[in-house]
């Protein structure tokens, strides 16, 4: 056991000075594109979506002339296709690395609603893979439901310290309970899930279970589904301490090619700070209902006409994956 936490220190040791080298030296040769505040908006409700989407479709076209004064051809033209009249965002920041939460579907009218979580090295620059699987899953689940691709925090880079800790997934969680119950407000018949993706995982197991300890209200985090894919682990070693409701379901899947099954699940104290995530998700030990996921990789999940997307779609619909079982 002793060998065994030792070789994982030495493993995220390395990992932390390969980060703590790579990362200052590619941040300063990406200086902070400009851009504007984001939109003031009313609260969201669903008399005021429209309003939201207005503004922040006015706020991406302004962050678009922005860059391009800039000189960053490349991020204006991203901008620029977000600020077209048919994409809808509840949210814009176009600062830094950019936070959004894109809608795909009718919010107000839909029967399900799912929110999709991203893991590490998302934001306006790399938003087009994120969103193209935002996009196979509505044209999956069709017109009754909704889906909102939630880049609502900033992501740790891949190499980087930060992707080893919980602190960037602690700032994040309050942020994503709001915004869980804003849409709950918008929306409050609509089945909502979940669906937490790498070190997003990390983001919803800290929101999920700040919520079941009731550090941050009574009523926790109001969601019928959590599913974890390609985790590194959440946090917390049982799926029953991310129940927030009592009839919350904990999904977990795994590809069969997805290299994070390679990622030591453990977690030790390290320079002040909890290095790593605890037990894995997909384990009989964590107790979360394991969902097929195929023989994809780790960025598969939501590649159409692939086994997970299909689960993932049952889980978001309320059904049980064909081969699901309970861990």
């Amino acid at each position: 056991m002793k060998l065994r936490a030792g070789r994982l220190r030495r493993t995220l040791l390395a990992a932390l000075v390969a980060g703590a080298v790579v990362v200052p030296v590619s941040a300063a040769a990406r200086p902070q594109v400009p851009a504007p505040a984001p939109a003031d908006i009313p609260p969201l409700t669903a008399a005021t979506l429209d309003t939201a989407y207005d503004a922040n479709r006015a706020n991406a076209a302004e962050a678009a002339e922005m860059a391009e004064r800039y000189g960053d051809r490349d991020r204006a033209a991203r901008l620029r296709a977000m600020a077209g009249q048919e994409r809808n965002f509840l949210s814009f920041d176009g600062r830094g690395a950019g936070r959004t939460a894109e809608v795909l579907g009718d919010l107000a009218a839909a029967e399900r609603v799912a929110v999709l979580v991203p893991g590490s090295d998302t934001g306006i620059d790399t938003y087009g893979r994120f969103r193209a699987g935002a996009v196979a899953l509505h044209e999956r689940l069709g017109p009754r439901a909704a889906v909102v691709a939630w880049l609502g925090y900033e992501t740790p880079g891949t190499v980087s310290p930060a992707v080893l800790t919980t602190d960037r997934a602690e700032e994040a969680a309050p942020e994503l309970r709001a915004f869980v119950g804003e849409l709950n407000d918008v929306n409050p018949g609509a089945r909502l899930s979940l669906l937490c993706h790498s070190y997003g995982s990390v983001v919803c197991g800290r929101a999920a279970a700040q919520g079941a300890q009731g550090s941050q209200g009574p009523q926790g985090l109001e969601v019928d589904d959590i599913a974890l894919y390609g985790s590194p682990g959440v946090g917390v070693d049982r799926a029953a301490d991310l129940k927030s409701r009592t009839h919350t379901r904990i999904w977990a899947g795994r590809g069969a090619d997805d290299w994070i099954s390679d990622v030591p699940h453990s977690s030790v104290g390290l320079f002040g700070t909890t290095v790593g995530f605890g037990t894995d998700p997909v384990s009989p030990g964590f107790g979360a209902r394991v969902f097929p996921a195929g023989d994809g990789g780790h960025s598969d999940y939501l590649k159409p006409g692939s086994v997970a997307l299909d689960s993932l779609a049952r889980i978001v619909r309320g059904q049980s994956p064909e081969g699901a079982s309970h861990a």
